[in-house]
């Protein structure tokens, strides 16, 4: 994509920024200013695993039973979703190492059919899909923390808020310091909510041993055989192993990327799926069909009911969970709006790196912003309920990518080419869910819709205008100064 930042911007080099004009001896002047690859195949499922394995599993899973209807189901839905992802994932591992720039789709819709859908997806990645799913993580881990302190009762939602804020900074701050300390805490906090589910999973299975089979028996009565239910269902998993393509938006920061991108996929989702199919089957076997619907936190009431005096370690892991969940996306999520900024998608300082560090401090810091003013909304789930549609129609615009680039450009370099079926029945599977809820939730796809369309006119004035006027060019210069001094940051260096 042409760089389309003014060439009065390109100014922002280490020597114009230090305190005293000259460089900073932290600048390794052999490699240039540029992220480091410093994730290795450990890192990269870790951050997979952790940012998969949220806060879902453990709260809302009760959402694939509600529209499957019955136990039977709930499980293959879980299975298929599990096996879709897997899919999906193998064909973003094409896409990544045919690809090899961070921003995942982003990068690829923008390669395979132009800025201006990419800047689409950007546009509802900024501003909802990406702070809203971070400041619901956040307040879920806040809510849960809080807990303890208000037994019996819901905790005040200005905690609430306040505690998910502070996370939220913390977090943020963590990754503007070094990227070392951000995959050290995603690696200690996914070994831990495996650790809680795997609690889950055993007790689940000594109570099964014990003869309570009586959640088994009839697995398959009240099935629900609708389409559009099935869809749902499908839905309400496939959103609980939603993440699955966070590291194809690191990739320019992971080791060997080739090898330790298709490695971590092939490790991380088969993992997931095997826990998430278990835990439910822990789920099934101790609770109750009626008791999973009429819980707000499945994972709590299998805990209350099943591990007495130690059932508050249930709520611990949660927060933990949601804290590992919420470092692996703000670690994952800021590179994508680098490297918007970076083609000149967003403002130049956005694509700025800190000469200390080597991390986008500027991208982390405002995507902090933002999360901090959807935390003020009262209402913030209510968002994603507009906005998982518009999720799906992107992910199913970046695999007919794939499938138009094998068309288009049969010979560029493919190190890794998965079986042309795969990309096929994804992208069947991806329309199927992206057409169903048109008629099922005409209202949500209707808002997704607009979402997405409010972003053309941005496109058109700050992006495809040419001749913008001299006031406009010279204070996003100034704009871009100001942060460059402010968070001691430069452009990349472009050289290899």
């Amino acid at each position: 994509m042409p760089d389309k930042v003014a060439p009065a911007e390109k100014v922002l080099q280490p020597s114009s920024i230090g305190p005293n004009g000259d460089s900073d001896d932290n600048i390794q002047s052999d490699q240039g200013v540029k992220l480091k690859k410093e994730l290795g195949l450990l890192d990269g499922v870790a951050i997979i695993v952790g940012i998969i394995v949220g806060a879902g599993i453990f709260v809302s899973p009760k959402g694939v039973l509600e529209n499957s209807g019955s136990v039977g189901q709930a499980l293959i839905i879980w299975v298929f979703s599990g096996i879709l992802s897997l899919i999906g994932a193998l064909c973003y591992a094409e896409l990544g190492t045919m690809i090899p720039k961070s921003g995942g789709d982003y990068a690829y819709i923008s390669d395979a059919f132009g800025p201006l859908p990419a800047f689409l997806y950007l546009w509802v990645a900024l501003f909802v899909l990406v702070p809203t799913g971070n400041a619901i993580t956040a307040l879920t881990f806040a809510q849960y923390i809080l807990q303890p302190v208000w037994p019996g009762c819901t905790p005040p939602y200005a905690a609430v808020r306040l505690l998910a804020a502070v996370v939220t900074c913390l977090l943020t701050a963590i990754n503007c310091y070094n990227v070392k300390w951000a995959t050290r805490v995603q690696d200690i906090f996914t070994g831990t909510k495996i650790f809680a589910l795997v609690i889950i999973m055993v007790a689940g299975f000594w109570w099964f041993c014990k003869g309570h089979t009586e959640n088994f028996q009839h697995p398959i009565a009240g099935t629900n055989t609708q389409p559009g239910y099935i869809a749902l269902a499908v839905y309400s998993g496939l959103f609980s192993y939603s993440g699955w393509n966070y590291l194809n938006f690191v990739t320019e920061e992971l080791k060997d990327p080739y090898k330790n991108l298709p490695k971590a996929i092939c490790i991380s989702l088969p993992l997931v799926t095997v826990i998430y199919v278990f835990a439910n089957i822990a789920y099934f076997v101790v609770l109750t069909q009626d008791e999973i619907l009429a819980s707000n936190a499945v994972a709590v009431t299998f805990g209350d009911k099943l591990l007495g005096v130690m059932s508050w370690i249930i709520p611990f892991f949660v927060a933990c969970s949601t804290f590992g969940a919420l470092n692996g996306a703000i670690f994952a999520s800021s590179r994508l709006f680098f490297v918007g900024a970076r083609n000149g998608h967003l403002p130049t300082a956005i694509a700025l790196i800190n000469i200390r560090n080597l991390t986008p401090m500027p991208s982390l810091i405002f995507l902090c912003i933002i999360t901090l003013v959807l935390l003020i909304i009262e209402d913030v789930y209510a968002l994603i309920n507009y906005v998982s549609f518009v999720e799906a129609l992107f992910t199913t615009l970046s695999v007919s990518g794939l499938l138009w680039l094998r068309y288009k450009r049969p010979d560029l370099e493919r190190p890794i080419k998965v079986w042309i079926a795969l990309p096929i029945i994804f992208f069947i599977i991806c329309a199927f869910l992206v057409t169903v809820p048109c008629y099922v939730s005409p209202w949500e796809v209707g808002v997704g819709v607009i979402v997405i369309i409010s972003g053309i006119p941005v496109y058109l004035i700050f992006i495809h205008w040419k001749e913008k006027p001299a006031w406009l060019v010279n204070g996003s210069h100034h704009i871009n100064i100001i942060c460059a001094k402010l968070f001691m940051c430069v452009q990349e260096d472009k050289t290899e």
